[in-house]
């Protein structure tokens, strides 16, 4: 299965998000990160990407006569290419927003739904803002944004760390002037 057909599904994109930062996590385990979808669904989801190349099995043992695997995320695998980019359609495009808006709506249910949750306390934002840039500016603003993110990507699971969820989106809207 093409990595994007295999990307382009809600569980397995939250599974994918899951296990990025180096992780290797157990079936058992991902169902506790993501305990609002079924064992079996999520079972045969890791087992697609598994098939798929996605994910590998980082490690096997022997748990009460059953065999468990710890997998980990091939990163390589797991994002789209520049080659790739250039081959998307406008309806590739729209379809991949529409499974990474409902992997974030997901994700975001989860985390209200589980005891404790308090958006101010965890500092919870959700903003839109619409700015006017050039083009010269807009490629600073994605640099800047980059520079800012890329170093914490790389941080290992602490236990004074808690796990965010970065979703930056940025695409032109429609002006109501023209200039």
């Amino acid at each position: 299965m093409d990595p994007l057909e295999l990307l382009g599904h809600p569980v397995r994109l939250r599974i994918v998000h899951a296990l990025r930062g180096g992780r290797e996590l157990t079936t058992g385990e991902l169902g506790e990160r993501i305990a609002d979808v079924s064992k079996a669904t999520l079972y045969r989801h890791v087992e697609l990407l598994a098939e798929g190349g996605i994910l590998e099995v980082a490690e096997e043992r022997r748990v009460r006569g059953a065999v468990e695997r710890r997998f980990r995320l091939r990163q390589e695998r797991a994002s789209i290419t520049p080659e790739q980019l250039e081959q998307l359609t406008v309806e590739d495009h729209r379809r991949g927003f529409a499974v990474a808006m409902a992997a974030l709506l997901a994700e975001f249910t989860a985390y209200v739904e589980r005891d404790g949750a308090d958006p101010i306390a965890d500092l919870v934002g959700y903003r839109q803002h619409g700015i006017w840039l050039t083009e010269a500016e807009l490629h600073q603003l994605i640099e800047g944004m980059r520079a800012a993110i890329l170093p914490v990507l790389a941080n290992e699971a602490t236990p004074d760390r808690s796990r965010y969820l970065l979703s930056p989106i940025l695409f032109p809207v429609e002006d109501d002037h023209a200039w």
